[in-house]
């Protein structure tokens, strides 16, 4: 897909004053191509249209990349620490965990995907574009040991309300968990995780009702 349309279809989520690099388009680009040809034999989404996946696939996870790791407009390098972790949790494609990685490429980054098909994509997505501190799990949320990333993502998983506790429980304390969701299912987060501190909603460009939902989990004792 060209890249100065990816830029274009861009701009609502990340601002005027957000720019991609080129070699982030490029990077984009490929996923893209990735994403349409693994398609045809798994299902890793519903839309085909390259344009739309630009915009509720790229755009929704850039827009929540910025929220969570934003950059100084003057040198729009990443304000994070190098090896601070994140987990994408039920990674499927690898939205928003993804473009996350590649807008704040200092990030390690944890793929949680129990679908051996999906990881497997993963793998390759990571491969092609060449990423660094990524690690696909093949493996269900479960499983992993608790208390272990600084940010955990969630977007477009099933059973939404059983695996809520399930990602919270892998935050550190004072870890963020940060959600891609219809407005609708607000309530419902906010009622599975009463003991988190819930920020406001923040609507998505572009969406109805589709919102960004982060929450922090309680400081350590004494703090």
């Amino acid at each position: 897909m060209d890249s100065s349309r990816i830029a274009e279809l861009l701009v609502p989520f990340l601002g005027d004053d957000q720019r991609l690099t080129s070699n982030d388009l490029h990077s984009i680009s490929t996923y893209i191509d990735m994403l349409l040809r693994w398609n045809a034999r798994i299902n890793l989404t519903a839309i085909r249209d390259e344009d739309q996946i630009v915009t509720r696939h790229f755009g929704e996870s850039f827009f929540a990349a910025r929220h969570l790791f934003p950059r100084s407009s003057v040198t729009s390098v990443p304000s994070v620490v190098k090896d601070f972790e994140v987990a994408d949790v039920g990674s499927g494609a690898g939205f928003p965990g993804v473009p996350i990685k590649l807008w704040a490429p200092h990030i390690a980054l944890t793929l949680i995907e129990s679908n051996h098909k999906k990881a497997t994509f993963l793998r390759e997505v990571a491969r092609a574009l060449t990423l660094t501190d990524i690690n696909i799990q093949t493996a269900r949320a479960e499983s992993l040991t608790p208390h272990t990333f600084d940010v955990v993502t969630l977007r477009a998983v099933e059973r939404f309300e059983s695996i809520l506790p399930v990602a919270a429980n892998l935050l550190r304390p004072a870890g963020k968990l940060a959600l891609l969701i219809g407005s609708a299912q607000e309530s419902q987060a906010r009622l599975v995780l009463s003991s988190l501190h819930w920020s406001a909603p923040i609507p998505i460009p572009n969406s109805r009702s589709r919102i960004l939902l982060t929450s922090q989990s309680p400081a350590p004792a004494g703090t």
